[in-house]
């Protein structure tokens, strides 16, 4: 999906449950980009946190399940190309995973395959990780497929687990290292250019 200046930009949608902090880089990241540009949020719970950002796209409130038809079909009017999952906690539904073939893409955190499947979100990874003693955890992008976080994987970076750690300390870390990297690899891929150096995330 190569770009120059006389194509128009590649639109990305994103998905949200929480509190939006991935989807406020991802957006922050690519204003003013020449080649990628987000279309606006999607989210299925009208209190998230992220409905209350000012972020300067639009935001969307859906009812996932009956109203997955109509997101497609705007997606298809405004000529979305991509979606991002960015923190994203409902199932995806396979229209849209077969729309999206391979431009579909979620951020989890922790270290894929480890620590990943139905329930295995938030801090429920990090209280996990911290009780089976790892010593490190960190962050997988991959792509959405029918099964909870077992698409194709395409980056992962490392966080160290530290002594003493609460799973607030970690999940703080790797949030840090998640709003760095979700954006680059996000331009990375769609843009086909060589993905990010996972040591260079934050830690």
């Amino acid at each position: 999906m190569a770009q120059n200046a006389s194509n128009p930009p590649i639109l990305v949608a994103i998905l949200a449950s929480g509190s939006g902090s991935n989807a406020a880089a991802i957006v922050q990241y690519f204003e003013g980009h020449n080649f990628i540009r987000v279309a606006g949020i999607w989210t299925n719970k009208a209190q998230a946190g992220v409905v209350q950002r000012d972020l300067g796209v639009p935001v969307h409130v859906f009812t996932p399940g009956t109203e997955d038809a109509e997101v497609l079909a705007v997606w298809t009017q405004l000529g979305v190309q991509a979606v991002a999952l960015a923190g994203y906690l409902k199932a995806v539904p396979l229209l849209w995973i077969e729309a999206f073939s391979g431009r579909m893409f979620n951020v989890h955190p922790a270290l894929l395959p480890k620590f990943g499947g139905a329930g295995m979100y938030g801090l429920h990874i990090h209280r996990a990780v911290v009780a089976a003693g790892e010593r490190r955890s960190g962050l997988t992008i991959h792509e959405v497929s029918e099964h909870y976080d077992e698409g194709p994987i395409r980056f992962q970076c490392e966080v160290d687990v530290l002594p003493g750690d609460q799973p607030e300390d970690l999940q703080a870390r790797i949030l840090r290292a998640e709003h760095w990297a979700f954006p680059r690899v996000l331009e990375a891929l769609l843009l086909n250019q060589t993905l990010p150096n996972p040591s260079l995330c934050p830690a």
